[in-house]
């Protein structure tokens, strides 16, 4: 009799001992999850690795470790912290493989969630994938006035980088016509970043009745600027802009020294913005302007972050431009899991659609899917005394615009 009940009751214990087990591992949470993967297709190689280099890429790698070292992210429903694994392909610098590459990762390895890719025309491409399969995508590099455009119809998509009318023109703009600049001449590398900043600049600086006496696009692989520089010093122009990434703004900065050509404003991007333009040009930096949105002196939580990411480092290493706002793009993914408690994306999604969160900027939030411009620590920056310092908008300045540009060093 007494073989019989246990040989009943036995495996029915065993039977509640392992639901129980599943119900209550982790206080209520589920038992099976043990980190959060976040893919990711990057330019880990090709023509602008640099750009991956220098900015998402120390941003990613310091914040994760610091995040794992607390033990990951308080998930509510998995009832504890899970660290965060990155799983990274190379898309070598070519944005259809990159879209090849994310739906790879969402289809065959089923990340949890992914991050973005490296510019403009990385993004344009890789976010309509993300919205097509509910996965919230928080962009890094790179921004358009086009793709502000389709936003509203892409909820998924979240865009952390200042760009050309977000709101980078439009101050440069109101800080040229403040000095009576009257004119302009444009240089832009013949890609999306270029066209539009270039389209943008047209608008913007007409309102302040800004004329441009040149525009010349020009090609990613152009070997020789002289007839460019040449043609932007004949037009006698106050303001030089030249909307294109380093492999063309480098050397046309040095042409430029070489041809003497110093206007009131020479202004470049991205490219500007990184330490590894100090290091490469030196003393003869001073005056030059770019995309800017912090420094040291914006605020303590940026010094810190500055200390995080850039001590012990090389010059090379910093950005002043992109790097707070990718720390505050991950600053809201984490906010958002645990505030929904959830790996969901929808949840997610929503949270960071309609909530304020705290962030190294302080209270940050998206608005139609861009990060609220009053959260901008800064627009525009500029090179003076061997420091990039944010000298627009006004209010948000760390140092004084230097206009007009000094004479190149001799």
């Amino acid at each position: 009799m007494w073989k019989k009940i246990l040989a009943f009751t036995i495996p029915l214990t065993i039977c509640l001992i392992l639901i129980l087990t599943s119900v209550f591992a982790g206080c209520g949470g589920k038992a099976d999850k043990d980190k959060i993967v976040v893919g990711m297709s990057r330019s880990l190689s090709g023509p602008i690795a640099i750009i991956d280099d220098s900015a998402f890429r120390p941003v990613y790698e310091t914040w994760v470790a610091e995040v794992n070292a607390e033990g990951g992210i308080y998930v509510e429903e998995y009832g504890k912290k899970l660290p965060i694994e990155l799983k990274i392909y190379d898309d070598k610098s070519d944005p259809a493989t990159m879209a090849q590459l994310t739906e790879k990762l969402i289809l065959e390895d089923k990340v949890d969630f992914i991050w973005g890719g490296g510019g403009t025309s990385f993004i344009y491409a890789q976010a309509p994938i993300a919205n097509r399969y509910n996965y919230v995508l928080i962009t890094m590099e790179g921004g358009a006035s086009s793709l502000k455009e389709l936003l509203p119809g892409m909820p998924y998509v979240f865009v952390t980088l200042s760009f050309s009318d977000w709101y980078e023109m439009p101050v440069l703009a109101d800080m040229l016509a403040s000095k009576g600049c009257k004119s302009a001449y444009i240089m832009y590398i013949a890609d999306l970043h270029g066209v539009e900043y270039n389209g943008v600049a047209g608008v913007e600086l007409g309102k302040k009745g800004i004329q441009i006496l040149g525009a010349k696009a020009v090609p990613p692989d152009i070997k020789d600027l002289s007839p460019v520089i040449k043609e932007a010093k004949a037009s006698g122009a106050d303001a030089f802009l030249c909307f294109a990434y380093p492999d063309q703004v480098f050397p046309a900065v040095g042409t430029s020294i070489e041809l003497d050509y110093n206007p009131k404003v020479w202004l470049g991007g991205p490219g500007i913005n990184f330490g590894f333009f100090h290091t490469a040009f030196g003393p003869m930096v001073e005056g030059v302007m770019g995309w800017a949105s912090w420094n040291r002196k914006s605020s303590p939580a940026l010094n810190e972050l500055a200390d995080k990411l850039y001590t012990g480092k090389p010059e090379d290493s910093n950005d002043w431009w992109g790097h707070a706002f990718y720390w505050a793009g991950l600053d809201m993914w984490r906010a958002a899991i645990e505030t929904a408690g959830s790996l969901d994306n929808t949840k997610i999604r929503d949270i960071l659609a309609t909530q304020h969160l705290q962030t190294v900027l302080g209270e940050t939030w998206f608005e139609n899917g861009l990060m609220n411009r009053e959260t901008h620590p800064g627009e525009v920056g500029q090179w003076i005394n061997g420091i990039y310092e944010v000298v627009g908008p006004f209010d948000k300045a760390t140092a004084e615009w230097v206009y007009p540009k000094p004479p190149w060093p001799k």
